[in-house]
């Protein structure tokens, strides 16, 4: 089915844009990120057909301030985040053994193994993560603030009608609940870089609760497709399907700079080709 009606883009961290107002942020996000759906249609092969409008949802304006606190070194976090911070590590490969003393010490242990097996710094690595944390961890455990959250993006779907969204790291976290609690009826999800099946407060925190270690498609959702970085370390597990009912797991290569951006996301021809066929 194709349609001439935009996709919503639904963002992950780190975009706040504190000087602006709601609508004018989410048409600057989605000018930012257009050029990189067209670099995404070049590389699929498809430049000579002019790339879908894009739109966005933002929310970042309710999720940011509250996930900052007093800082975002690991020595801020909380120990719910500091125990759900290292099983994440765990999941990415750390060796269990590493853990010993004080949670923060084999934290900052479990980077630096990390950090020397993928040839990135132990810094930069602790700091994307604690941040990616911190958002999802506000998100999934101040009840009236989700709520905001799902009703901005479910005021997004009704304005645009969209049949194809894009959901990025905690956007698909927030879009997942949303088109449950909506039942908005989408041709095409699109998730990039996802933590969904992400073990503890993520996976098992979600709305709708999964049932017997599985997670519901939302029941509007026509064709639903995964696409992960194996490099990315927020798409833990890198196969939804082990855990949700999608119906493609794609891999895509974003590289050292971009491995966890949506904009590195739109940029890949895989993503483009699982788009193409949904839009005119």
């Amino acid at each position: 089915m194709s349609t001439n009606r935009p996709i919503l883009a639904l963002h992950g961290i780190s975009n706040l844009r504190s000087d602006q107002t709601r609508q004018h942020a989410a048409a600057v996000l989605a000018r930012s990120w257009q050029p990189r759906l067209a670099a995404g249609y070049r590389a699929a092969g498809l430049s000579h057909i002019a790339p879908p409008e894009l739109v966005a949802a933002y929310y970042a304006d309710l999720l940011n301030p509250m996930s900052q606190g007093e800082g975002t070194t690991l020595d801020h976090l909380t120990p719910d985040e500091r125990r759900l911070m290292w099983r994440w590590l765990v999941e990415l490969g750390v060796p269990s053994e590493t853990a010993q003393g004080p949670i923060t010490v084999p934290l900052r242990q479990g980077f630096d193994w990390l950090a020397r097996q993928r040839g990135i710094g132990a810094e930069m690595l602790a700091r994307v993560m604690t941040a990616v944390l911190r958002e999802v961890y506000v998100y999934l455990t101040r009840p009236a603030l989700r709520q905001r959250v799902r009703d901005v993006v479910a005021a997004a779907i009704d304005e645009y009608q969209p049949s194809v969204i894009v959901a990025h790291s905690l956007g698909s976290v927030i879009g997942y609940e949303t088109l449950h609690a909506t039942r908005a009826n989408v041709d095409l999800l699109v998730t990039l870089g996802s933590p969904l099946a992400l073990p503890g407060a993520v996976f098992q925190g979600l709305d709708p609760e999964p049932i017997d270690g599985r997670g519901e498609r939302p029941p509007g959702v026509r064709r639903w497709v995964n696409i992960a970085d194996p490099g990315d370390l927020v798409a833990i597990p890198k196969r939804l399907g082990d855990r949700f009912p999608v119906d493609l797991h794609a891999e895509a290569y974003l590289g050292a700079v971009d491995f966890h951006t949506l904009g590195g996301y739109l940029a890949c021809g895989v993503t483009a080709t699982a788009i193409f066929p949904y839009v005119s």
